[in-house]
């Protein structure tokens, strides 16, 4: 081995790394300086929150309407977002639907993280902890619009028909829902018709949402304009919500 080539080689390694160490850095500091420069504005809120009920019903409604085409927005649904909510919330509707694993609101109705209070039951029955559920967004954050929101093929309420029908109570609390979904199944054999549980589960609809309009609590605020109560109807064919009662004008 050629000991006098050492210092050419330790020079070589030495200029190497000089070059390495300052195209290193150089790689960071153009990287990191984008990074800084782009710091991105809070994209969080999209749009204002709706304040009365039209507007959150029109809000509300678009959305599903991009859920059928498949044009999705996707909104308030990034870390801006969860940063903006993290300390407070102010969701612009309320929706009561079922425990339906195709029937989940945010997607539906085309929303993100703040924008909904929501309460999911099974056939939408309702008791004194989902009324009161229901009544908090309303009543504590000025929650414009409540949506109870039944939908196709509902097995909870084929499920309670036909325990009703032929009078064989169903396990556990599953019973609770049965009782509870009973005046439904009761106008349903009043009205009759081809298919008695899509019958059932409109009527559910329509008699919940009426309930939830008349409360001592809510009515104050309905009648003044300040609250709608809807009734909805989800297409698990078409993907559209179809408004049964109680659409603000």
């Amino acid at each position: 081995m050629d000991r006098t080539a050492h210092p050419d080689r330790r020079a070589l390694l030495a200029g190497g790394l000089a070059v390495a160490t300052v195209a290193l850095a150089g790689c960071s500091s153009s990287s990191a300086a984008p990074s800084a420069s782009a710091s991105p504005t809070s994209s969080a809120s999209p749009q204002a929150r709706p304040t009365t009920p039209d507007a959150a019903f029109t809000r509300l409604m678009d959305g599903n309407k991009r859920w059928v085409s498949g044009d999705l927005h996707h909104p308030d649904r990034d870390p801006d977002r969860r940063e903006l909510v993290a300390q407070t919330q102010e969701p612009f509707g309320s929706i009561l639907s079922c425990i339906d694993s195709r029937v989940p609101p945010e997607l539906l109705f085309d929303t993100g993280l703040g924008d909904l209070y929501v309460m999911r039951t099974g056939g939408e029955a309702v008791g004194p902890v989902v009324t009161g559920s229901v009544e908090y967004g309303p009543m504590t954050s000025g929650t414009p619009l409540v949506v109870v929101l039944g939908h196709q093929r509902c097995g909870a309420i084929k499920a309670a028909y036909e325990s009703i029908r032929d009078g064989k109570p169903l396990p556990g609390n599953l019973e609770a829902i049965v009782k509870a979904l009973r005046p439904a199944y009761e106008q349903a054999v009043r009205e009759g018709g081809t298919d008695p549980v899509e019958t059932m589960a409109r009527a559910q609809v329509t008699l919940t949402a009426a309930d939830l309009r008349s409360n001592q609590d809510l009515a104050p605020l309905v009648a003044k304009g300040a609250l709608a109560v809807v009734g909805a109807y989800y297409s698990l064919d078409t993907g559209k919500v179809e408004v049964l009662a109680g659409a603000p004008s």
